[in-house]
C-alpha cells in the first residue's frame, strides 16, 4: 500500500482560509447509525446536525475552526449492499444536492465508514453506483473516514484493511489517504487538525482545484424536487377532503363496530411485526430475534382507544420475488392469513418499506402475491408505512410522489396509507389516527369487510394438517432409513482422511456461505445478493471459473470446490456443464459428495429439477449416488423442519431427493462457527462413501468376475448395480411400512434382528482399497434371503413384507432373474473362499440389526 502524502509541514503549501467538506456514507440494514452526523459535529467542534433522526435530506452547516471558515454538509445515507436503483429517488436528488449548498464546490468529500463495519464484496458496485451521482473525479477528492467510538490504534485500521480487499480497493480509489476519527472525543481538536492537514495535501496534489459543480444540474434538481413538492401538496388536500366526506357518514349515524378484526401483510423487512406491536401496544410478535423472521400467521387481541382489535401478522415475502418463486409454505401460509379472523379482516394493512425505491420488479411483486386473495381485497386495503423515522423531515406525500410504484399501490387503495414510527411508541395519537382511518373505510365500503371463502378456508386447514402429518412421516422414515442403513454398512465404515467436496446449484442459492461455513473462514466471495438485485443479461453469458479452497476439520482435510451459477428463469448454458465437469476434475481421483445446494427461502420448481438434472447429465445416471441435497438459509424456517418445506413444495423437490436416495441436510447460517452441524453433515458424507465404497469417478469400472460355463462375464459395475438395487428394495420396503399397527402382531411374526442383516460389502477397487469377490456374491445372496424370507415373516408386525411380496413389485425388479444368477454364481464363489486375502477378513461378521418397535 503507498504511503500517504507527508503533511508534517503544512506551513509550506497556501492553504485556503476557508474550507468546504462533504460527508457521504451508507447505512447497515440493522439501523445502526453511520457516525456521518456525529462526525460533522466533531469537525465542527458544536451539535449543530441532529443524531437523533436520520438525516433525510442534504444540510450545511458553518464555525470557525481552527482560524479557518468551515462548511460541513451532511448527505442521506444509502444502503451499502444496496444497488443504486434501490436508493430513493428523494435521496439520489438531496445527494447530489449536497454539492450546491457549498459553493463554488466542495475541497473534500469524507467517506465515512465506521471503523467496526465489515464490508461484503457487494459493497464496491453499491459504492461506485452511487459515487456516479456526483462527476467521474469524485475519488480525486474523497478522503476515507474511519469512525470509531474510542480511540483506535493504526495497527488495527491497518490490520482490518488486509483482512478486507473490499477496503483495500476503496483506499486504491481513494489514492490511499485515509483518516481515523474519534467520535465520542469532541474535546480532542489534534484529531481534526490533523484531518485538516490530510485534506490540504490532498488539495495540494490536485493543483489547488476543488470538486467543480455545474449550475445548470443544480437548477434541474431543485426544479424537479418542486413538482414532488407541489405534488404532495395535492395529494395531502384531496386525502383531507376524502376523509371529511367519510367521517360525516359516521358523525350522521353509520356506526361503527366495537370490534375491528386486522391483518397485516407485505415484504420482508417491511416492519409488520412491529406494527402489530405497535397497534396493539405490546409485544405478542416477535422481533429481534437474532434475525429470525415470521414464518407462521400469529394472532393476538388488544383494547385500544375504547376499540377491541384482532391483529393478525403473517410471513413476508422477498420484496423482489414473483408468486412463483415464493415457497409453498409461505403462500399457504399468506393466503390463510385471512381465515384466522372469520368472517373475514376488516382492513388488511398492507406493509410497504420507505427505505427503498419501489422499482418495477417490486412492484409486480406486491401485484402477484396480492392476487392469493380475489380483486376485493383492494377496497379493503390500507398502505401502511410502517418505518416513519426514515422520512426524517420530508413528508410521506413527497415520497409517494417520487415513486411511481408508491403512487401505483396508493391509487389501487383509493389514497389510503398511514406511516407508522415503530420507534416512537409514546406517541398514541398515531395508532389513534390509524383507527379512524380504518373506521372510515369501512364507512365508504359496501361490504363492511373481506369475506373469506369458508371453504377455501377449511380446504387449507386440511390442506395444511395432511401436510404436517406427510412431514412428520418424511421425518420418521428417513430416520429409519438411516438407521438400517448404519446397520447394513456398520462394519465396512470407510476412513476418510481426505473429503472432498463440490458444489453445484443456482447463483443465490448459497454455496459461497456453505463453502465458508464448512472450512470455517469466509474463503469464498458472497457476491450472490449483487447478483440478486442487479442481473445483468449478458452475465450468463461470461463464463466464470470454479473456486477451489481448502481446510482442515477434526483431524481431516477438507477440499471444497464451488461451481458457478446460473439464473434460475433462464437455462444453464453449456459453459456451466463444462465448468462442473472441470470443478470435478479439480477433486481427483473424484469427489466424494456432490452437493446439490437449494436454498428453502424460494419454491423448487419443475424447472430448477431439469435444470439440476441438465447440468449433471454428462455424468451419467451414477453420479445420482454420490449426490446429496443441501438445503440452505435455514435460518428462514425458523423453527420448522426441512420437512414442511419437503411436503408442500412438492413432487419437484420430491423427485430431486428420490434421485439423490433421500439424502439432505439442512444448513443454518445463524450456525456460522458451531462445528455440530459441520460435523454431522460430514458424517452423512462418509455413510455415503461407505455405501459406495468410494469416491465418484467418471471412468467406468469394468472389471470382471470369474464365470462358469452357463453364467455371462459381469462386471464391476454390474455388481455394483444390483447390490443397490437390492438396498433401494430395503429403502422402499421401509417407506411402505404403515405408522402403527394395525393388527397385533402374532407369535408366528419375527423381527428383523432375529437374524443376520445381510452383508453388502462389494468388491471394488477405491483409494480406500478393495475387499474380496466371494463377499460381494454372498452379499447379494443374502439380501435376496433376507427380503424372501425375513422381510416376509414381519408382514404382519411391521407391514414391510406386503410391499416386498407383493407381485407387481417382484416382476419390476426381475427378482427370479436376479435370484437364478445368484444361485448359480454362489457355488463358484464359496469354491474361492478359502483363498480370501488375510488381511480383508475383518468384513467377515455381518451387522447386527438393533430391535426397533418401528419396524
Amino acid at each position: 500500500m503507498a504511503e500517504a502524502p507527508d503533511v508534517s509541514n503544512p506551513g509550506q503549501r497556501d492553504v485556503p482560509p476557508d474550507l468546504r467538506i462533504v460527508l457521504i456514507g451508507g447505512s447497515e440494514l440493522n439501523g445502526c447509525p453511520s457516525g456521518k452526523s456525529s462526525a460533522g459535529n466533531i469537525i465542527l467542534g458544536q451539535s449543530v446536525f441532529d443524531t437523533s433522526r436520520r438525516t433525510a435530506q442534504s444540510e450545511a452547516r458553518q464555525q470557525e475552526v481552527l482560524s479557518r471558515h468551515v462548511t460541513v454538509v451532511d448527505t442521506p445515507g444509502w444502503w451499502w449492499i444496496y444497488t443504486l436503483q434501490h436508493t430513493t429517488k428523494l435521496d439520489q436528488i438531496e445527494i447530489q444536492k449536497s454539492v450546491h449548498l457549498c459553493p463554488p464546490g466542495p475541497h473534500a468529500f469524507l467517506l465515512v465508514i465506521p471503523n467496526d463495519l465489515y464490508l461484503y464484496p457487494y459493497v464496491q458496485p453499491s459504492l461506485k453506483q452511487h459515487l456516479d451521482l456526483f462527476s467521474a473525479d469524485v475519488f480525486s477528492h474523497t478522503i476515507v473516514l474511519f469512525t470509531a467510538a474510542a480511540p483506535c490504534r493504526d495497527e488495527n485500521i491497518e490490520f482490518r484493511i488486509k483482512r478486507s480487499p473490499t477496503l483495500q480497493w476503496i483506499l486504491q480509489q481513494c489514492g490511499n489517504r485515509k483518516h481515523v476519527l474519534n467520535i465520542r472525543d469532541r474535546e480532542d481538536r489534534a484529531q481534526v487538525k490533523m484531518l485538516f492537514e490530510k485534506i490540504d495535501a490532498m488539495l495540494a496534489d490536485n493543483r489547488g482545484r476543488h470538486y467543480s459543480v455545474d449550475g445548470a444540474h443544480g437548477n434541474a434538481l431543485r426544479e424537479e424536487m418542486k413538482v414532488w413538492a407541489e405534488g404532495a401538496s395535492k395529494r395531502f388536500d384531496q386525502v383531507q377532503k376524502q376523509r371529511k366526506e367519510l367521517r360525516a357518514l359516521i358523525e350522521g349515524g353509520k356506526i361503527p363496530p366495537e370490534h375491528f378484526r386486522l391483518v397485516i401483510i407485505g415484504p420482508r423487512r417491511s416492519a409488520k411485526s412491529s406494527a402489530g406491536n405497535t397497534i396493539l401496544g405490546k409485544m405478542p410478535f416477535d422481533i429481534n430475534n437474532g434475525g429470525r423472521r415470521t414464518t407462521c400467521c400469529k394472532i393476538s387481541h388488544s383494547l385500544v382507544a375504547d376499540r377491541r382489535l384482532t391483529v393478525v401478522d403473517s410471513p413476508g415475502w422477498i420484496f423482489n420475488h414473483t408468486l412463483q418463486e415464493t415457497s409453498e409454505m409461505d403462500k399457504v401460509e399468506i393466503e390463510n392469513s385471512m381465515n384466522l379472523c372469520p368472517p373475514g379482516p376488516h382492513a388488511v394493512l398492507l406493509g410497504i418499506e420507505l427505505s427503498t425505491a419501489v422499482n418495477a420488479t417490486d412492484l409486480r411483486s406486491v401485484q402477484e402475491h396480492m392476487s392469493l386473495f380475489s380483486e376485493e381485497i383492494w377496497k379493503h386495503t390500507i398502505v401502511l408505512f410502517a418505518r416513519g423515522d426514515w422520512l426524517g423531515v420530508k413528508t410521506v406525500e413527497e415520497r409517494i410522489e417520487s415513486d411511481e410504484g408508491l403512487q401505483w399501490m396508493v391509487n389501487k387503495c383509493e389514497n389510503r396509507y398511514h406511516v407508522l414510527n415503530n420507534k416512537d411508541h409514546s406517541d398514541k395519537t398515531q395508532v389513534e389516527e390509524l383507527l379512524d382511518k380504518i373506521e372510515e373505510m369501512w364507512a365508504g365500503n359496501e361490504n363492511p369487510y373481506y369475506e373469506v371463502d369458508p371453504s377455501r378456508a377449511a380446504e387449507i386447514e386440511a390442506k395444511k394438517e395432511a401436510g404436517d402429518k406427510k412431514a412428520k412421516r418424511i421425518k420418521e422414515i428417513t430416520g429409519r432409513q438411516s438407521r438400517v442403513l448404519k446397520e447394513l454398512f456398520e462394519d465396512t465404515k470407510q476412513s476418510v482422511t481426505d473429503m472432498k467436496i463440490i458444489l453445484v446449484g443456482q447463483k443465490c442459492s448459497g454455496k459461497s456461505m456453505t463453502g465458508n461455513m464448512i472450512l470455517f473462514n469466509e474463503r469464498f466471495d458472497l457476491n450472490f445478493d449483487i447478483s440478486r438485485l442487479q442481473k445483468d443479461i449478458q452475465d450468463q453469458r461470461r463464463p466464470a471459473a470454479c473456486v477451489k479452497h481448502e481446510g482442515r476439520f477434526d483431524g481431516v482435510k477438507v477440499t471444497v470446490v464451488e461451481t458457478p451459477g446460473w439464473f434460475r428463469d433462464t437455462t444453464p448454458p453449456d459453459w456451466i456443464k463444462e465448468e462442473v465437469s472441470h470443478g470435478v476434475s479439480m477433486c481427483a481421483p473424484g469427489p466424494h459428495v456432490v452437493l446439490l445446494v437449494v436454498p428453502v427461502l424460494t419454491s423448487f420448481t419443475e424447472k430448477d429439477l431439469k435444470d439440476l438434472v441438465e447440468v449433471l447429465r454428462p455424468f451419467t445416471d451414477r453420479v445420482w449416488r454420490h449426490c446429496m441435497v443441501l438445503f440452505t438459509m435455514g435460518d428462514f424456517l425458523n423453527e420448522r423442519p426441512v420437512e414442511d418445506y419437503i411436503v408442500r413444495e412438492g413432487r419437484s423437490i420430491q423427485e430431486l431427493l428420490e434421485k439423490c436416495g433421500n439424502r439432505y441436510h439442512l444448513l443454518n447460517y445463524w450456525h456460522f462457527g458451531d462445528p455440530a452441524p459441520i460435523k454431522e453433515l460430514f458424517q452423512n458424507i462418509i455413510d455415503l462413501v461407505t455405501r459406495n465404497k468410494g469416491c465418484f469417478t467418471t471412468k467406468d469400472k469394468q472389471r470382471t468376475f470369474q464365470k462358469l460355463p452357463q453364467q455371462k462375464t459381469m462386471t464391476e459395475e454390474e455388481w455394483n448395480r444390483r447390490e443397490q438395487q437390492l438396498i433401494e428394495r430395503v429403502m422402499k420396503a421401509l417407506e411402505k411400512e404403515p405408522e402403527k399397527q394395525t393388527v397385533p402382531s402374532m407369535k408366528v411374526a419375527h423381527s428383523m434382528d432375529e437374524g443376520h442383516i445381510p452383508d453388502l460389502s462389494g468388491d471394488v477397487a477405491s483409494e480406500f482399497g478393495s475387499i474380496s469377490e466371494l463377499r460381494t456374491q454372498r452379499a447379494h445372496d443374502q439380501v435376496s434371503e433376507w427380503l424372501m424370507t425375513k422381510v416376509r415373516q414381519t408382514e404382519i408386525s411391521s407391514g414391510i413384507g406386503s410391499v416386498c411380496s407383493s407381485a407387481a413389485y417382484m416382476e419390476s425388479l426381475n427378482e427370479s432373474r436376479l435370484m437364478a444368477e445368484n444361485q448359480t454364481t454362489n457355488r463358484c464363489f464359496l469354491e474361492k473362499s478359502k483363498v480370501v486375502s488375510p488381511h480383508m477378513s475383518f468384513f467377515s461378521n455381518t451387522a447386527q440389526m438393533q430391535r426397533r418397535n418401528s419396524c
